[in-house]
């Protein structure tokens, strides 16, 4: 084989792996911001991931039998749709059963693990057990190819947009807004907040539903990679911990970097050798670097 041709196949390969990188940082800053700010254990939160990529589903099939002048447009209206809706229920769902829990870790583990059997109940009785797969847009379909040999999918560089506007905008959210600046306050110290007057269970309630709304979102970016089914959601949610906790509870910085890394090494491991075995090796060398750095490759602000 000539060297350009290893050339194109790898960097063909990095960039399936920065696909799988997008969805992953879209779950971990979810995770991140939940866990950090709440030390919430979210077993639910692929569920939401799935909630994501259902309603991409269900505009395409609307948009196909009773608006086809709007089949070009949708996706984008469709993104929207997916955070609001994952935002919604987040909502609920954390007035209705998660601000019981805090506090007691283990007891939010149990409590949203029987929260996404569910929700996966529920997708299987609505929607149905079999995978689907949204129609998308023309716009999507195809590959850019800036030289012979090289083709990268127009929808993996439009799912790289979407992941990078959405960090930017919970960056943005986070340093430069008031919702950011009672979040930092709560995680830095939650009685004080409460002191000055941050009203932290208002906090904790629309942390929740925005770290849903961007799973929603995450869900929406996988249609594009992807077919979706009941458990869809449940195959990510594991990585989306490893990412979170190989970079560091707490910190996006460590989100960023541990998606990249494990994304990019998955991908690459899985062109030399089977998916398991690549998996294995991720899993092994996530493991060493955690014994050495067990706060993860940034270190996590303790809360008070």
């Amino acid at each position: 084989m000539a060297f350009a041709d290893m050339m194109n196949i790898a960097m063909m390969q990095g960039f399936a792996g920065l696909s799988l990188f997008a969805v992953l940082l879209l779950m971990g800053l979810g995770l991140a911001i939940i866990f950090g700010q709440m030390g919430v254990i979210n077993m639910a939160h692929g569920e939401f991931m799935t909630i994501g990529a259902y309603t991409i589903f269900l505009c395409s099939t609307i948009s196909e039998n009773y608006f086809p002048g709007f089949v070009q447009s949708y996706f984008v209206f469709a993104i929207v749709a997916a955070f609001f809706i994952a935002f919604i229920l987040g909502w609920f769902i954390e007035w209705a059963l998660i601000r019981h829990l805090y506090k007691r870790p283990l007891d939010t583990l149990l409590a949203t693990w029987g929260v996404s059997l569910g929700m996966q109940q529920c997708f299987r009785s609505f929607i149905g057990p079999k995978e689907v797969s949204p129609t998308l847009p023309d716009w999507l379909m195809g590959s850019w190819s800036p030289h012979e040999g090289l083709d990268i999918p127009i929808n993996g560089m439009f799912v790289m947009g979407l992941t990078l506007v959405v960090t930017a905008g919970v960056l943005l959210a986070l340093y430069k807004s008031r919702w950011g600046l009672r979040v930092r306050a709560t995680v830095a110290n939650r009685s004080m907040a409460n002191a000055i007057g941050i009203n932290t269970k208002k906090t904790d309630r629309l942390t929740y539903a925005i770290g849903c709304g961007i799973a929603g979102v995450a869900g929406a970016a996988f249609t594009t990679i992807g077919s979706t089914g009941p458990t869809s959601g449940s195959l990510y949610i594991v990585d989306a911990f490893l990412v979170v906790t190989f970079g560091g509870a707490a910190s996006l910085l460590g989100t960023v970097a541990s998606a990249f890394g494990i994304a990019q090494m998955q991908s690459i491991s899985e062109f030399f050798m089977t998916g398991s075995m690549a998996k294995v090796l991720t899993l092994l060398t996530i493991v060493t670097i955690l014994m050495m750095r067990p706060q993860g490759l940034f270190a996590s602000k303790i809360r008070r």
